[in-house]
């Protein structure tokens, strides 16, 4: 019972048949699900769209405002006295 038994499991590998002791691995179908398909944004609509807010900026007038003037701080730098001002 060994290689050149072609009963058994070891003689069929090695004689590289296949039968009862040594079946066929099945094949297994697998299906692959396809992709979804992303439908395609109408362009239409956005240009629409925004022809629509031009035209809406267009009709009332944007008053512009300036920001506040930020008050001017001016930094008081204390200096070390000298040895005229301590005297």
């Amino acid at each position: 019972m060994g290689k050149g038994d072609q009963k058994t499991r070891r003689g069929k590998l090695f004689a590289g048949s296949y039968g009862v002791r040594r079946p066929r691995k099945k094949q297994t179908n697998t299906i692959i699900p396809p992709k979804p398909v992303e439908k395609a944004k109408p362009v239409a609509k956005k240009q629409a769209a925004v022809k629509a807010e031009a035209k809406a900026k267009l009709e009332t007038p944007a008053t512009k405002t300036k920001p506040a003037a930020k008050a001017k701080t001016t930094k008081t730098v204390k200096k070390a006295p000298t040895k005229k001002e301590k005297e």
